[in-house]
């Protein structure tokens, strides 16, 4: 019964970390994909480290690593991986739950920073430091998309209104700006899916302590079995 529960439990680990890491090459794929297909910039010079391919790259080769583990000691029964598995699930969680945390607590600060990094990189956008073409071409998509001007409206651009803060066209005598800034638009869009992102934080909570429970769970068949390696 023991050993059936065993095999069960290690054909279950092996399918999941296999599942999770087939997920990770995917991402891994895509941000690869786009670090070389598209030019990325970045609104603000403090993210411009860490747009969309960067931070896919990041969470692709995190799924791999750990999932690639997870499946290697489930599959070797190897005490020593399991429990690496299990103490970097548990550190990746305390992270999760320290950045959601921090996030909560210092808000209106972390509102402040965004709007002062915001206002530097429109700044540099509209030529006073540095080769403004890539941010000016990320300015406009997003002006254009969320149906907002400037960080706060459109006097943020002083006398060279760009085209992409016109809701018509820009040739008329009184064009129209789009009245609404985009620190209010993206701030309008953070609230409008902070549920959806709680929610995916406790999902993916869960889905780590039942791959620490699995791993523990195998772990100690393992052990009182006497297999695997000895620590």
């Amino acid at each position: 019964m023991a050993q059936g529960c065993l095999k069960c439990l290690k054909i279950t680990m092996c399918a999941a970390n296999f599942l999770c890491f087939m997920c990770g090459v995917a991402v891994l794929g895509f941000g690869v994909y786009m670090m070389v297909t598209f030019k990325i910039a970045a609104l603000t010079p403090t993210l411009a480290s860490f747009n969309l391919a960067n931070m896919l790259l990041i969470s692709g080769i995190v799924i791999t690593c750990v999932s690639f583990l997870g499946f290697l000691g489930a599959l070797k029964e190897n005490r020593c991986l399991l429990l690496t598995f299990f103490l970097i699930l548990f550190l990746l969680m305390l992270v999760e739950l320290t950045a959601a945390c921090l996030l909560l607590v210092y808000e209106g600060e972390i509102a402040n920073w965004v709007n002062e990094d915001l206002i530097n990189g429109l700044e540099k956008a509209k030529g006073k430091t540095g080769n403004s073409t890539e941010v000016m071409s990320d300015w406009d998509l997003v002006q254009v998309q969320f149906d907002c001007c400037g960080v706060r409206n459109k006097s943020d651009w002083g006398d060279k209104v760009p085209k992409s803060c016109c809701k018509s066209e820009c040739e008329t005598p009184e064009p129209k700006y789009r009245d609404k800034g985009c620190l209010t638009t993206l701030k309008t869009l953070f609230e409008e899916n902070f549920l959806t992102t709680g929610i995916s934080v406790i999902v993916l909570c869960i889905v780590e302590v039942l791959g620490m429970c699995f791993a523990m769970t195998l772990f100690c068949h393992i052990s009182r079995s006497g297999l695997g390696y000895k620590l």
